[in-house]
């Protein structure tokens, strides 16, 4: 059943969640597609030094979402405070990033100044990721979870094409972010998304009481809500995840080599805009493979197609299998994050939503900048400062987001074995 406090119409409920989430996922198409080209081309940091704008926010927001909001969320158990507060003081450090940032002639200095204030801002911000997860579950029943998230994620793809598409021509060889309008704009949709959850959406939260007494009961059963099953599904999910976004910060810098591909940022937002246009069509449909194959299928399935994709963005030389591999990418996006949602979910106590979905995000957040300073960004720059082409040591660090993915797929084949193999045995008792 739906919450309590879920308003009469569930239409309501979901045009007010997909209504942020499209908002969301626009600001963030809109500024981080070309962030990193910003830094790299405009002001002169090295690749390594670019995916830090990644990596110290996202360092920050692991920290923040595991050691403060997860654990008042679920003292506090308000969800859509978090979300709104978080939005809010976001907005507002944005603004005064740019400030800061504009105020600098060193453009060295002023590409570290964003660096860090963004890392100052996710502290806050994190509070908006957790209680968005903790939300969906709060809301929604086990089996509907997949399919909401999908539907959530394919709207939030909408939002992010045309936040490309408009960051596209703002970006205006970087004066789009040297003179603000970015930033603006980021800033001015971080203040309206929360327009939509003050109006439709519900607290959330969960009857603490009531929940333990049904979590008693199902320790009678034998479901796979334990420790041990959580722990090793959030291992394997860190691989496939770190492998599979390795490239997230370097990509945009890839198809604007000059000795490559030399797209201008119209076309890097087309490219990009292949991956949100699979996220939009393929989110309809993530409910329906997670209910053919089952959550654990489907994540394999998605992960199969994220290294697939991987594979051929690493070795074409033609632009058409670029936008391939792009929309493979976004395929793969969502079906793992639909799917890995739903069984994280099921895995979860509902009284720990706030600290084990914090886990769960950080498999997402960190992923998303540590990969390319840890992984990607040193690879490029070693190979880079050994003579290599730069092509080339590219598409090699690409490959090896690749081979990090599928280790992370072959410990969850084995995880997924062994419960067969202790079902089965269970049976024969």
């Amino acid at each position: 059943m739906l919450h309590k406090n879920i308003p009469d119409s569930s239409t309501l409920l979901f045009f007010g969640l997909s209504s942020f989430q499209m908002l969301a996922m626009f600001r963030r198409g809109l500024f981080y597609t070309f962030l990193s080209i910003y830094l790299r081309e405009f002001l002169n940091l090295s690749v390594w030094e670019t995916t830090l704008y990644a990596t110290l926010p996202m360092i920050m927001s692991v920290i923040f979402q595991n050691l403060i909001w997860g654990p008042i969320s679920d003292r506090l158990q308000r969800r859509r405070t978090l979300i709104i507060l978080g939005e809010i003081l976001a907005g507002i450090g944005t603004l005064i990033i740019w400030f800061i940032h504009f105020s600098f002639d060193n453009l060295y200095v002023a590409g570290y100044v964003i660096i860090l204030g963004l890392s100052v801002v996710e502290m806050f911000w994190s509070m908006s990721n957790i209680g968005w997860s903790a939300l969906v579950s709060d809301l929604y029943p086990y089996e509907k979870r997949s399919k909401i998230m999908g539907q959530l994620t394919s709207l939030g793809g909408l939002g992010r094409i045309i936040g490309i598409f408009i960051g596209g021509f703002l970006y205006d060889e970087g004066l789009g972010f040297r003179n603000g309008p970015l930033f603006f704009v980021a800033s001015f949709v971080m203040f309206i998304s929360t327009i939509p959850m003050l109006l439709f959406s519900p607290e959330g939260g969960t009857d603490l009481k009531r929940q333990e007494e049904v979590e008693i009961l199902e320790k009678n059963n034998n479901n796979q809500k334990n420790i041990l099953i959580f722990i090793i599904f959030i291992i394997a999910l860190t691989f496939i995840n770190f492998g599979r976004n390795s490239i997230a910060v370097p990509y945009s810098q890839y198809l604007s080599l000059d000795s490559g591909f030399n797209l201008n940022s119209i076309t890097i937002g087309f490219v990009a805009n292949s991956r949100s246009l699979a996220v939009l069509l393929v989110g309809f449909i993530a409910g329906f493979l997670s209910k053919k194959f089952g959550h654990s299928r489907t994540l394999i399935i998605g992960t199969s197609i994220a290294i697939i994709a991987l594979i051929i963005t690493a070795t074409t030389k033609h632009l058409e299998l670029i936008f391939l591999g792009g929309f493979l990418i976004g395929t793969a996006e969502v079906i793992i994050y639909a799917s890995s949602y739903a069984i994280a979910s099921a895995l979860i106590p509902a009284r720990m939503r706030g600290k084990l979905f914090a886990i769960y995000n950080t498999t997402f957040f960190l992923s998303w900048g540590s990969a390319s300073s840890l992984i990607s960004g040193p690879l490029i720059d070693l190979l880079i400062n050994q003579g290599k082409n730069e092509i080339f040591a590219y598409q090699i660090s690409f490959l090896i987001g690749a081979l990090i993915c599928l280790i992370g797929l072959v410990l969850f084949i084995i995880l997924e074995i062994w419960l067969i193999l202790k079902k089965y045995n269970s049976d024969c008792i």
